[in-house]
């Protein structure tokens, strides 16, 4: 097992998720707050381990299959946290039924796709970029969900995470589209 400085810090994402879901439901006021900052001190550290996995040419194995592992948990998790929050909020529900279905469908087109030898075709997208980015602050923001020197940061995290849930069907439909010639071949 390669544990180098980048996989370390995946690993600490991945440890972070029960700390996350005992800080969501803490007892407490400040309970948005460090369940919020726990959130994006992951999120920063998926850039960060991505950063120096690249600069310190520590790119491995065990790093390309932790990596998205840990993104989907936590971004999964988040999602299951958020709906039973606010299980009334339709508009939650069905952002986070898209999210998910989506990252079930593009995980297993990836897997597919290189059991096929064409892993190659599905590469990270402009678009799984964007999406990424709106998904991670709508999340923040629907974890917060308290106003904040005036600003309605739920109904901010709301507006986002349909948007991010827009976003996340062209992705896959993106992903799906680089694929569809191997698609139609096995068919």
């Amino acid at each position: 097992m390669t544990l180098n400085i980048p996989n370390s810090i995946t690993l600490l994402r991945i440890f972070l998720i029960p700390v996350f879901i005992s800080a969501f439901y803490l007892p407490y006021e400040w309970k948005h707050i460090a369940a919020t900052s726990i959130f994006f001190i992951a999120g920063i550290s998926d850039w960060f381990d991505g950063y120096l996995a690249r600069k310190l040419n520590q790119q491995s194995a065990l790093g390309a299959f932790l990596d998205p592992l840990a993104d989907k948990l936590m971004v999964i998790i988040a999602l299951v946290l958020i709906v039973a929050a606010h299980p009334d909020n339709n508009w939650i529900l069905f952002s986070a039924i898209i999210i998910i279905a989506r990252e079930i469908i593009i995980s297993t087109l990836r897997e597919w796709m290189a059991a096929q030898g064409k892993d190659d075709k599905v590469v990270v997208s402009f678009a799984g970029k964007a999406k990424t980015f709106a998904q991670l602050w709508a999340l923040g923001f629907l974890i917060y969900a308290q106003d904040l020197f005036g600003l309605p940061i739920f109904t901010i995290g709301l507006v986002l995470i349909v948007w991010a849930a827009v976003l996340t069907l062209f992705s896959m439909m993106n992903y799906l589209n680089m694929a569809w010639s191997t698609i139609k071949k096995a068919g």
